[in-house]
């Protein structure tokens, strides 16, 4: 008899879950509480702009082994584009300075001794800063690691880091920061490439894995909100939509939930509950032909510009003190930035969109990391998954992925595999 298991959650940790425990012939059955799969990481038409949209603009490097075999597994290897090296643009708002860190493919870092491939302004003894993030305790601050000012604290070490982190760079967990680095830069600018999903996060990330799962005949069902976990002695019993009890039976459960909604549904769950705000700007404008993919901006509101063929987004981490701003105030501010950078005309404001995601991420502060849960459940038959577990990286697509595959691991030890 096939072994079944009931995924609670259709993000990208609870996808890749489903993908490593069909593949593996398990009976898959997945309940989503929206009208359909992605979580943070979907993609839609947005009527505003009439064009397909992403949430946001989620980065992958080419270094981040779960989601490139997640790619791989279902048939969407070919979905992300970027460089064909590690580069990494910037321009400076306020001087109008542009320049470009660009590592070298191999993974001894000969990059680091040429002014022109390096942090402009910063001395080579400065970058060893990378180091040290790298053998960084549990408890250190990225500022408490990393000198907080001068050209290579603003020019590189701050934009980086609050993109990856979500919360100012100096308060943010100098642990996660050298692990992020540890499994690229460490590793040569092979590992580095800044790649994006295109057209869309849907086309690479989700579509196919749906195809995937299909094709295996796992259940997926939507608008379907847990509400309740039954328990009975160290085991999950029952599953509560709202319409009654569903006995689980024999069923490994994978819960791959927000970590707000976890500790609802679980017990004494200790999860991170300070979250950090992302704001994202789309615009119905075609990228120039010689505007880079990704772009990093300094001196002004934009953070990051992601160049589309029918669209320019724009992602702004560690946001909260933007969620309250009126929207179209947000555009034309964000626009100017965009403009600037991509000389365009400042004042000619394209059709826009801008999506507030008040709790985009957990805050990948030290303490918030301490707070973070193990996959394993004192449960036999119940796993986490999500990016807010312990996954030994900040909150993102490569740690939502990998969370999945270490719950669906465990799903595969309690059935007995």
């Amino acid at each position: 008899m096939t072994k079944a298991v009931r995924i609670v959650g259709a993000g990208l940790a609870g996808l890749s879950a489903a993908v490593e425990l069909a593949a593996a012939g398990y009976r898959v059955e997945i309940d989503e509480a929206a009208a359909g799969a992605g979580g943070r990481c979907r993609s839609y038409h947005d009527p505003q702009l009439g064009r397909v949209i992403d949430n946001g603009n989620h980065l992958v490097l080419s270094g981040n082994s779960a989601a490139m075999a997640y790619l791989d597994r279902i048939g969407a290897g070919g979905r992300l584009t970027g460089p064909d090296h590690a580069e990494f643009d910037f321009h400076d708002l306020r001087s109008g300075m542009r320049w470009r860190i660009a590592a070298n493919d191999g993974p001894i870092p000969w990059w680091l001794l040429s002014p022109g491939r390096r942090t402009p302004g910063a001395r080579l003894r400065d970058h060893l800063a990378l180091a040290r993030l790298m053998l960084a305790g549990t408890g250190a601050r990225v500022g408490d690691v990393v000198r907080s000012d001068g050209p290579f604290w603003e020019r590189l070490i701050e934009p980086i880091m609050v993109a990856a982190l979500n919360v100012p760079a100096k308060d943010g967990s100098a642990r996660l920061a050298g692990a992020v680095l540890t499994q690229s830069l460490a590793r040569g600018g092979r590992a580095s490439r800044p790649l994006i999903a295109d057209p869309t996060l849907d086309a690479a990330f989700v579509a196919p894995a749906l195809r995937f799962l299909s094709g295996r005949r796992a259940a997926l069902r939507f608008g379907r909100r847990l509400r309740r976990i039954g328990f009975a002695g160290d085991r999950v019993a029952a599953l509560d939509f709202g319409a009654g009890e569903e006995p689980v039976g024999d069923a490994t459960v994978v819960l791959a939930v927000p970590p707000w909604t976890a500790v609802e549904l679980v017990p004494g769950l200790i999860a991170p509950d300070r979250h950090s705000a992302i704001v994202n700007a789309h615009y119905a404008c075609a990228a120039p032909k010689a505007a880079r993919r990704m772009t990093g901006l300094l001196g002004g509101l934009a953070e990051w510009v992601f160049a589309f063929d029918d669209r320019l987004s724009v992602t702004i981490s560690a946001a909260d003190r933007l969620v309250e701003e009126d929207r179209e105030v947000l555009a034309r501010r964000i626009w100017a930035d965009v403009a600037a950078t991509l000389d365009l005309p400042p004042d000619a404001l394209p059709r826009w969109q801008i999506v507030k995601e008040k709790r985009a991420t957990f805050a990948a502060t030290p303490e918030q990391d301490a707070r973070r849960p193990p996959a394993r459940t004192q449960w036999k038959n119940l796993a986490l998954a999500g990016d807010w577990t312990q996954t030994g990286l900040p909150a993102t697509i490569e740690g939502a992925i990998r969370s999945g595959v270490a719950a669906a691991r465990l799903a595969k030890a309690a059935a007995g595999a």
